[in-house]
């Protein structure tokens, strides 16, 4: 039993792309599915698909290199945490690293990018950054 299912997710993503994976699975959740996908909208991963091979559907996805076979993925790490919730308003989404970073947001409209959270004037739980 994992207390924090983001946490693993992230870690699996970035053990697999640090270990040159072409993919990695994961147990599958909603929440998860919706971060798989704002990544994939990002250009961060190649893709995703949801694995019902087992009796517990399996979330694999598919990791994305760039020509020289480094991850295009540099590296992805937990904002909010199960011990301490990090929630923002609208005007506290600042960009991070010069706007180079994707912060991923939990909003009362769904997972977005805080990009998206910005231009809906919309602030919520920050779940990850991405870069």
């Amino acid at each position: 039993m994992h207390s924090d299912p983001i946490a693993d997710l992230l870690t699996r993503i970035r053990n697999a792309s640090g270990a040159r994976l072409t993919t990695t699975d994961c147990p599958y959740s909603s929440i998860k599915e919706d971060i798989v996908k704002i990544l994939k909208a990002e250009g961060l991963i190649a893709d995703y698909e949801i694995s019902k091979e087992t009796k517990f559907p399996n979330l694999r996805i598919h990791l994305r290199y760039d020509s020289k076979r480094q991850p295009v993925l540099r590296e992805i790490k937990r904002v909010s945490k199960p011990g301490l919730r990090a929630y923002r308003g609208a005007d506290e989404l600042t960009p991070v690293r010069s706007g180079l970073a994707t912060q991923i947001v939990s909003t009362n409209k769904g997972m977005m990018t805080d990009r998206e959270a910005r231009k809906h004037k919309i602030g919520g739980e920050v779940i990850c950054e991405v870069w």
